[in-house]
């Protein structure tokens, strides 16, 4: 398979401006989780690359915050607009989707991905919903065909998804894509999120 990609045409860079100490610990705390999400996700899902974007509302862009396998040493802090492809489909509709062939799907935006060096063949991708609010998604790309065959992986994916959000919003109850700044995790409420993340992964492990 050819490297390919799934971003918009223009994916703007990050942004090198310094935040403060107390932001830098809050997030911090924050990509710690998500890139253990997107490890996870990955590893159940047996796939070639995952990632976790966030909501930026005010800008009206999704963020990459975590990105595990093809892409992970350039893409983290790109951000690309919010109703591009299909990841800002599902991040609009707050529903999860899953195309078992990009190439015949009109909702795929080719110079997006193209733009992130790595053009999958497949996708799945669930939003990232917490009090009813879409915080982000997460996406797996060439999932291993078993992994991505059925509604009742999607399903496990979505739940994945949403308690990952859960547990983000532990360590980050200020709007997430803001970046505000907020309180750096305590550690008892750090240990609650990592130990949400760690008892899904059994969870799903023993259900995959």
């Amino acid at each position: 398979m050819t490297p390919k990609s799934d971003s918009a045409p223009s994916l703007s860079a990050p942004s090198p401006a310094a935040p403060s100490p107390a932001v830098s610990a809050s997030d911090a705390h924050r990509d710690e989780l998500l890139q253990s999400v997107v490890d996870v996700a990955r590893a159940i899902f047996g796939a070639a690359a995952g990632s976790v974007l966030l909501l930026d509302e005010e800008a009206d862009e999704l963020v990459f915050r975590a990105v595990s396998g093809e892409g992970q040493e350039f893409l983290v802090g790109r951000r690309f607009p919010a109703g591009r492809g299909i990841a800002g489909w599902v991040a609009t509709s707050g529903e999860p989707m899953v195309v078992d062939d990009l190439a015949d799907d009109p909702s795929f935006d080719r110079s997006l991905a193209e733009s992130t060096e790595y053009v999958p063949d497949s996708l799945m991708a669930a939003p990232l919903i917490s009090e009813s609010r879409v915080l982000g998604v997460l996406e797996v790309l060439d999932a291993s065909p078993q992994a991505r065959s059925s509604v009742r992986e999607l399903d496990l994916l979505a739940m994945f998804a949403r308690q990952a959000a859960a547990a983000l919003r532990v360590i980050t109850p200020e709007p997430v894509a803001a970046a505000p700044a907020a309180r750096p995790l305590e550690g008892t409420e750090r240990e609650d999120a990592l130990r949400l993340l760690g008892s899904l992964e059994q969870v799903l492990r023993g259900t995959a």
